[in-house]
C-alpha cells in the first residue's frame, strides 16, 4: 500500500549510485545539498541491520522561503527529501513527497500554484536523472 502524498520510482541503478546520482543531479541545478542520512549505518551502529536507507536533504531558498512567508508551518516538510532505499528483493526505489500533497497538507492556497509547479517538475527531474539508465550509442 502507497503511502498519502508520496511518490516512489524505481531505479535503475543500486542503492549508493542511486543516490550519489540524485546528489549530483541537485547540486548541478544550483541546489544546497544540506545533509545525507544513512539510516542503515545508524542501524549497524546500534547492531541492528537495515537494507540500504538514506535520506538526503537538499533545496533552494528562492522556492521554499515564500512557502514558508505565507505558511510557516510549511517549514516542517522542507527543505526538500529523498529516500534512496533497497527492498527485500534488492530492487531500489527512490522516495519523495508530492509538493502537491504538501501544498494541501498546509492548505497553500492558489498563490503557491507557481512554486509548487516547479517542486513537481524539478523532483520527477531530479527523480528520473537518478534512477534512469541512459542508452549508450552503439
Amino acid at each position: 500500500m502507497a503511502a498519502d502524498g508520496l511518490i516512489t520510482i524505481h531505479s535503475s541503478y543500486g542503492p549508493q549510485p542511486t543516490i550519489d546520482k540524485f546528489e549530483a543531479a541537485v547540486r548541478a541545478k544550483g541546489m544546497t545539498v544540506f545533509a545525507r542520512i544513512d539510516h542503515a549505518a545508524g542501524a549497524a551502529d546500534v547492531g541492528l541491520a537495515l537494507r540500504p536507507t538514506e535520506v538526503i536533504i537538499f533545496g533552494n531558498a528562492k522556492g521554499g522561503t515564500p512557502l514558508m512567508q505565507s505558511t510557516q508551518a510549511v517549514g516542517i516538510d522542507l527543505p526538500l527529501k529523498a529516500l534512496v532505499w533497497q527492498d527485500a528483493s534488492g530492487d531500489t526505489w527512490l522516495s519523495y513527497n508530492d509538493p502537491e500533497w504538501i501544498a494541501k497538507r498546509h492548505g497553500l492556497g492558489p498563490a503557491a500554484g507557481a512554486t509548487i509547479k516547479a517542486m513537481s517538475e524539478a523532483l520527477h527531474a531530479l527523480a528520473t536523472a537518478a534512477t534512469t539508465a541512459t542508452p549508450q550509442p552503439s
